[in-house]
């Protein structure tokens, strides 16, 4: 199982907190994003985390792993 987390404006944006898929086939955080957001594109900039460590749309996803989309931070 395979558990996606949505943070701050993307929570709102995608509608949902927390979702958890199950899969057989090995899956890169950007078919994780196509299946879970209905057809919403992936707003620029979006940060992205594999299991608490910045990861992109590239990096494969293994069952078990926490993924996280977030936005951009921000500081002052």
């Amino acid at each position: 199982m395979i558990t996606i987390k949505f943070f701050a404006s993307l929570r709102e944006e995608v509608g949902k907190n927390e979702i958890q898929i199950e899969t057989s086939e090995q899956l890169t955080i950007a078919k994780i994003w196509d299946q879970v957001c209905d057809g919403i594109p992936l707003p620029n900039h979006v940060l992205m985390a594999i299991n608490m460590e910045y990861a992109d749309l590239n990096s494969l996803v293994e069952d078990g792993d926490e993924v996280a989309f977030f936005p951009p931070v921000t500081g002052g």
